[in-house]
């Protein structure tokens, strides 16, 4: 039996999403912690990671940016939004630019862990292909 936890880098600019998060998440993963897009971007950098949670509304640098920057890394993580924006346009833009799924806040804690279980278990082929879309 592997003793390998998988490694998320959570980014929120509220205290209490990240605690919230943190309570459902920390039995089963090594957890990192931002609070704005600058930091979240400096924090993978010093500490990749194998999932990031990514609010789309943040100060200094909003979720969308660090997303593309994130993407532009090899290899790119896996990228869960969160937003308690619920807007279907803000979802489609961050799926296109690479993000494997979409949280809206307030989240129930089951919903979270289905989200994070199915990204992880994304291989990486799928993380990085762009999606294949047609307009």
């Amino acid at each position: 039996m592997s003793d390998h936890r998988p490694t998320i880098l959570v980014c929120d600019d509220e205290e209490s999403v990240r605690a919230a998060i943190r309570l459902v998440l920390e039995r089963d993963y090594d957890l990192f912690f931002a609070s704005d897009g600058e930091e979240a971007v400096e924090q993978f950098r010093r500490q990749p990671v194998e999932l990031v949670l990514l609010d789309l509304k943040l100060p200094k640098k909003d979720g969308l940016e660090v997303l593309k920057e994130l993407m532009a890394t090899q290899p790119p993580p896996r990228i869960l939004m969160l937003t308690a924006y619920q807007s279907v346009e803000l979802a489609q833009r961050a799926i296109q630019a690479g993000a494997v799924d979409y949280v809206p806040k307030p989240f129930e804690r089951t919903a979270l862990l289905q989200a994070v279980q199915r990204a992880l278990s994304l291989p990486a082929w799928q993380r990085s292909k762009p999606p294949a879309t047609s307009r």
